[in-house]
């Protein structure tokens, strides 16, 4: 199987995957295998002791701003321990997005998928002034290509764009008084509140469908169709129906107007003419608002079933996602980091980083911008890498696997 090329630091791998293709390498002593298996273990279960403490601080802090919260709150907070909450929640949440190797998608790549055309054929408006916060983070970045239709199904393109595998978003709505004092409506958000989701399989160009306040509008292609089809049908309908009505009309307003002395006697049957031409004419009018209706919801069932197979979770549920995939990506880091100094002695940081990157090349196909200060300063804070004169040295198997034992048990130590 084909594995996608990817430039960020994402590894598109799970940790289990890397701890047997390091052992696959077979640089480890049939004997120490197992050690490794065991060390391994231990430092993952490490890694997940400390992100439960992070998900409970991510919880307790959008506790008060969560919109779908089941729970009631035994405290009023005040405005001042609400924004210390808020600011709280934002830098805990921002440190599990890094650590989970995502990357902060910039004002101008949202700028760009604005003026870039959607995928998948709706325009849509986004009002930025509904929030006071606003944060789009990305992972797994790379080109992929599809087949689109085009006029009806008749014509085929393939096209090449850049796809996100997730995208997380962070966005915290202005207050009450904001929406009262411009008269904006409420309907599926709270005032005030902040909301987290998560998606999957984004196209860059689609990303403006990922706010909870956009708008379908109508794009220049789709008033003109829907224009000259009415235009046409009117021109047909004025002919065919109204001829007898128009000609009625016309000379009672000429009489009314002056523009005509003869008088004008409306017989019964004029009158079931004018009736009729005034049914017809309504009819039209409401057969094309209809089919201006009708296509507008068209557009928002493509971005409601959009949403639906991209949506992976919102507000707190977010967290679990996010923190599994922290705790992913902190585990492969570390045990990749300690496994090569393990096997292939002392290095210094760009040495080991090389070294890493190159594996993940050579073996997976993948190119990865490997975080190695971040692998390093775990490693150094478990206490199971030592540095000397720039150069990082491992601890024996044994040795590892008694330390972090030992730093385990500290952890509950009162």
């Amino acid at each position: 199987m084909e594995i996608k090329k990817s430039d960020d630091r994402f590894i598109p791998l799970r940790k289990t995957d890397v701890i047997q293709a390091c052992i696959e390498m077979d640089n480890l002593p049939k004997e120490s295998v197992k050690q490794f298996q065991l060390l391994c273990q231990l430092i993952i279960s490490t890694i997940h002791f400390e992100y439960h403490q992070s998900l409970e601080v991510l919880k307790d802090n959008y506790a008060p701003f969560d919109p779908n919260s089941d729970t009631q709150s035994i405290k009023v907070f005040s405005e001042d321990e609400l924004k210390a909450k808020q600011k709280v929640f934002a830098k805990a949440f921002s440190q599990v997005l890094n650590a989970a190797n995502f990357e902060k998608i910039t004002e101008q790549d949202l700028r760009d998928a604005l003026e870039e055309e959607s995928l998948f054929k709706v325009r849509l408006f986004v009002e930025f002034n509904d929030f006071s916060e606003m944060v789009f983070y990305r992972r797994g970045e790379y080109p992929k290509t599809e087949t689109v239709k085009k006029w009806w199904g008749l014509k085929k393109d393939t096209v090449t764009f850049t796809n996100y595998d997730k995208v997380a978003v962070y966005i915290k709505f202005k207050g009450k008084d904001y929406f009262e004092q411009h008269q904006k409506p409420i309907s599926h958000f709270e005032p005030g509140s902040t909301i987290i989701k998560l998606f999957q399989n984004v196209p860059k160009a689609d990303l403006e469908m990922l706010f909870p306040n956009s708008e379908v509008r109508m794009r220049t292609i789709d008033k003109a169709i829907i224009g000259g089809s009415a235009i046409a049908g009117g021109a047909v309908v004025l002919v065919t129906k109204l001829g007898a009505s128009l000609v009625v009309l016309a000379g009672l307003f000429s009489f009314w107007l002056g523009l005509s002395d003869q008088s004008v006697t409306i017989s019964s049957q004029q009158l079931v003419i004018l009736g009729s031409g005034i049914g017809v004419l309504g009819g039209f009018i409401f057969k094309e608002w209809s089919k201006f209706k009708n296509r507008k919801l068209r557009f928002m069932k493509a971005l409601s079933d959009n949403l639906y197979f991209k949506n992976l979770d919102n507000n707190a549920g977010v967290f679990h996602h996010l923190i599994d995939a922290a705790e992913e990506e902190e585990c492969k880091e570390a045990i990749l980091a300690y496994y090569f100094l393990d096997v292939d002695g002392p290095m210094t940081s760009g040495q080991l980083d090389t070294k890493v990157e190159a594996w993940l090349e050579h073996k997976f196909n993948m190119k990865v911008d490997f975080e190695i200060s971040d692998a390093l300063s775990k490693l150094l804070r478990f206490g199971i890498v030592v540095k000397q004169n720039h150069y990082y040295h491992a601890l024996p198997l044994v040795a590892a696997q008694e330390q972090l034992d030992s730093r385990w048990d500290s952890m509950f130590n009162c």
